[in-house]
């Protein structure tokens, strides 16, 4: 029999452990608070880059919720139209686009170097798994923007994506075997992709996702201002600065210069001239799917191994790295920092090489 008491006892004493609230004055969060100087600081702002980018994904949406038109007949016309005959228009649109990969780069490089530094031992735990929520959320905003163009690319890739999330039913035993398939039509919404799913990619991708990311964002920044900077290092630093103005300052002159370099990208280099003109070109249903179809940069990593081999074997693969980086607060509790640093290196070296070489590869291989 379960002793209620004590159940609730170590309830209350998990979360008051990870959220001190006798911290919330101004003395412990903004006085005391203080920021570690190691050779690993530079991790340090790889989380406020990737909040940056947030906000400059806010800011610039809803600029192009002004002309934005969510259906399929208008949508791929209010994008040409934004990017040729509103002024700034083509300039907020490519740096919503290019501050999106840069948003989900960083977010990449701020979970890796979290977890290189052990920045999820206790009590830290809940700053973790909100951060790794947080990266799927990413990355799912990703998706759904994908779609809003309503180009050739944008819904032939949706189509392949939303495809890949029904096959994953054959391997689920009973009635678990429908979940995906459930799953795929509601995000659908009819036989094919149309305007059902345009109108669901909208409402997910400027309210539903925005929301739920803006509460995990506000449960992730709480626990990190209450529990501070992790240590990062195996030794103790010996040396630290001032969150209040010094670390600030920098964060803030590093989120100026950024923001410059953003600026003057997204008025030289239309995001659009990375590809090929029939992949831009409207979503014609009746025509052929142009070659050249694939997903975002930042979906490679999984993309080209999906191509060379079974899918059962990225199923499970992608099953047990989602796993791993769940309980990670408990399965490398007692791993050191030196370990956890090539654990990380590894899997940056992986996502560069199938980013930059994947095709290559994928095109050795195939032949």
């Amino acid at each position: 029999m379960i002793d209620l008491d004590r159940a609730t006892h170590s309830l209350t004493q998990f979360v008051s452990e990870r959220f001190p609230v006798e911290k919330l004055n101004f003395h412990s969060m903004v006085e005391k608070k203080e920021v570690p100087i190691h050779s690993m600081s530079w991790g340090y702002y790889t989380g406020g880059l990737t909040m940056f980018f947030f906000m400059i994904q806010v800011v610039t949406g809803l600029f192009l919720l002004f002309y934005y038109q969510p259906t399929v007949s208008d949508a791929n016309i209010s994008v040409e139209y934004i990017s040729l005959h509103v002024a700034g228009g083509a300039l907020i649109r490519n740096m919503h686009a290019w501050s999106s990969s840069c948003m989900i780069f960083f977010a990449m490089v701020h979970l890796l170097t979290a977890f290189a530094m052990k920045s999820f031992v206790k009590p830290r735990e809940i700053t973790w798994i909100a951060g790794v929520i947080l990266l799927f959320i990413t990355f799912t905003f990703g998706f759904t923007g994908y779609l809003l163009p309503w180009n050739q690319i944008a819904v032939n890739a949706t189509k392949v994506g939303l495809q890949s999330v029904e096959y994953v039913g054959q391997y689920l035993p009973g009635q678990l075997s429908e979940v995906p398939r459930i799953l795929r039509e509601t995000f659908q919404g009819e036989s094919s992709v149309g305007q059902s799913t345009l109108g669901r990619f909208y409402a997910l991708h400027v309210v539903i996702l925005p929301l739920l990311l803006a509460a995990l964002l506000g449960l992730h920044l709480l626990s990190v201002q209450l529990h501070g900077m992790s240590q990062g290092v195996d030794q103790p630093a010996k040396k630290f600065e001032k969150f209040i103005s010094i670390f600030l300052f920098k964060d803030l002159t590093l989120w100026a210069t950024v923001f410059l370099g953003l600026f003057v990208v997204a008025m030289c280099v239309p995001f659009d001239s990375i590809l090929p003109y029939p992949l831009l070109a409207p979503f014609n249903a009746l025509g052929a799917t142009p070659q050249g179809i694939k997903p975002e940069w930042y979906f490679f990593f999984v993309y080209y191994p999906l191509e060379l081999l079974p899918f059962w074997v990225i199923l499970v693969a992608s099953t047990v790295v989602v796993g791993i980086l769940i309980l990670t607060p408990w399965i490398f509790k007692g791993t050191s920092r030196r370990t956890l640093g090539f654990i990380a290196s590894a899997a940056a070296a992986y996502l560069v090489i199938m980013t930059v070489f994947g095709e290559q590869i994928y095109e050795f291989f195939k032949h």
